[in-house]
């Protein structure tokens, strides 16, 4: 969550041109210091699409600002296409060179898949935003034309018939969700938002069928699938709601019966016999043999519950707090809201130090939790359904400006996401030394700390603004002097972690992320973890 939002450039009238190139600046920035670590023809084709994506951002900006965008995108931000289309393709980079640095070939290929699929789902966004703006802008088509025609041809000397069909596939299932999911949830993404979001979800969607099609005893650690089959299963269920609520008012008693029989339908007769096949095990069982496996994780999960009534008391607090006062539109401070982000903290630190595996499995149930209260409360779902929206209202911001709460999944994913997304066989036999050490920690350096201490320290004391926008130097630098105390600490705590004097490339990395979270105007909580992990990777 950022501290201070700069106004909209529909509000204004003006393009938000400062602001977006010093965005530009950063993440070109980073796209050069990978290029400079991996340098190979992969890390040439991230520079290429890098140029193409800067020039189409202006494009789509422009037709955001005209109203004249196919569908109806979040208006508080830019489109935010080029910090968006370097996600994928410089995660697959790094994971390929760790990959390649452990000797893991199986992951090494499934890393150059993760970059062809970012770039050629990035390079379609593109071609999107170009085939709809008029006039048609001749030099960026050039442009986009020579960086897709190097991608394409790299690619295809590269990729073996089967990885492109694999990439050919994730696209596929990304203009079908694009088509669907934009229609039924307007503004509730930018287009850089839509592309990472929409992505991933496309790229998990078609490894969980890839991998269902070729299920083979011991092919994989039954971990890995339960997130898979969990995250598709949860959007598939909405979207089958989604489509059915069109012809049925959700809020009577009778919707929500259906709701609730269909949910139990759907997650045992479908989703439990999905993961069954994958793990060859009882997923009930399995889950609860896990869970309890070990006395550590039962003290964790102690822990852990009570820190989610900890939460769970913050926001009945705050709705007390509104029901006493006289304004109707009472509506939580900023620093009231970085308590989430405390309590997240707290919770991730001990998963990480004591049992990474069940922060994994923990992480994902929180998830599929968080995703069916926001399907209770988005179609009013008796009897939780208008209670969660007299709740969740109290911490609304301006990017939850669509039908959807999306910020707290965005918290939850942003913290995750580097526990999720390396994998567990190339960070063995004390593979992870230096700042790779520091990669699961990336979601709570960027987010849970400097995130939350840029936006109370930035709102209560900042005077000096960074051009263009409204953040405040005080509040970067101080969140980039609290990240690095927070390495200092990780490294009392957790003797796993050895930095092996890297401490340079750590401090530009944290310096990169926090000058990114000053000027983007994307959901950072998501954002900023991915670009500090790729950083800490490479």
């Amino acid at each position: 969550m950022t501290r201070v939002h700069a106004p909209p450039a529909s509000a204004t009238g003006t393009p938000l041109s400062g602001s977006v190139l010093a965005e530009s600046a950063v993440v070109f920035a980073v796209v050069l210091s990978i290029h400079a670590t991996v340098w190979d023809r992969y890390s040439w084709c991230a520079v290429a699409l890098a140029v193409q994506a800067f020039y189409v951002q202006y494009k789509w900006d422009r037709l955001l600002q005209q109203g004249s965008a196919v569908f109806q995108f979040r208006m508080s931000a830019n489109s935010g296409l080029l910090p968006a289309s370097m996600v994928m393709p410089l995660l697959g980079l790094v994971m390929k060179e760790r990959c390649q640095s452990v000797g893991n070939p199986y992951f090494e290929r499934f890393g150059i898949v993760v970059a062809a699929t970012g770039m050629a789902v990035a390079l379609f966004s593109s071609v999107l935003a170009l085939g709809i703006t008029r006039p048609v802008p001749t030099n960026t088509c050039v442009i986009s034309g020579l960086a897709g025609g190097v991608i394409i041809y790299i690619m295809k000397h590269s990729l073996s018939v089967g990885e492109v069909i694999e990439v050919l596939e994730v696209l596929l299932i990304f203009v079908y969700l694009n088509m669907i999911l934009l229609y039924l949830l307007p503004r509730c993404f930018t287009p850089g938002e839509a592309l990472l979001v929409l992505g991933g979800i496309s790229f998990m969607l078609n490894q969980l069928i890839k991998r269902s099609l070729t299920v083979v005893e011991n092919q994989g650690d039954p971990v890995d699938f339960f997130l898979l089959v969990v995250v598709v299963g949860m959007v598939l269920v909405g979207i089958f709601f989604s489509t059915l609520f069109v012809f049925m008012d959700s809020g009577t008693w009778a919707s929500s019966i259906f709701f609730h029989l269909m949910t139990c339908v759907l997650g045992l007769g479908v989703v439990l016999p999905w993961l069954h096949r994958l793990i060859r095990k009882n997923p009930l069982l399995w889950l609860l043999q896990f869970l309890f496996q070990t006395e550590t994780r039962v003290y964790l999960l102690v822990y852990w519950s009570l820190l989610a009534i900890l939460a769970c008391l913050v926001v009945l607090y705050q709705n007390a707090k509104r029901s006493s006062s006289e304004s109707k539109k009472h509506q939580a401070p900023t620093i009231t809201r970085k308590y989430f982000h405390f309590i997240v903290v707290a919770t991730y630190i001990p998963g990480i130090i004591f049992d990474r595996t069940l922060l994994y499995v923990a992480a994902t149930i929180c998830l599929a939790v968080f995703i069916f209260l926001e399907y209770v409360r988005y179609f009013r779902i008796k009897p939780l359904g208008h209670t969660l929206r007299s709740l969740l209202s109290l911490f609304l911001d301006e990017r939850d400006s669509g039908p959807l709460i999306l910020t707290h999944i965005y918290l939850l994913l942003g913290m995750s996401l580097p526990i999720w997304l390396v994998p567990r066989p190339c960070t063995q036999k004390g593979s992870l030394g230096g700042a790779r050490a520091l990669v699961p920690y990336a979601g709570v350096l960027a987010v849970g700390v400097g995130d939350t201490v840029a936006s109370i320290f930035g709102s209560t004391m900042g005077e000096i603004h960074w051009p263009g926008t409204k953040k405040t130097f005080e509040g970067t630098m101080t969140s980039i002097f609290a990240q690095i105390i927070s390495v200092a600490l990780i490294l009392i705590f957790d003797s796993g972690v050895d930095l092996n004097y890297s401490y340079a490339w750590i401090l530009g990395s944290i310096s990169i992320v926090s000058l990114l979270e000053a000027y983007t105007t994307q959901i950072d909580n998501l954002l900023l973890p991915l670009y500090l992990l790729i950083l800490l990777m490479a």
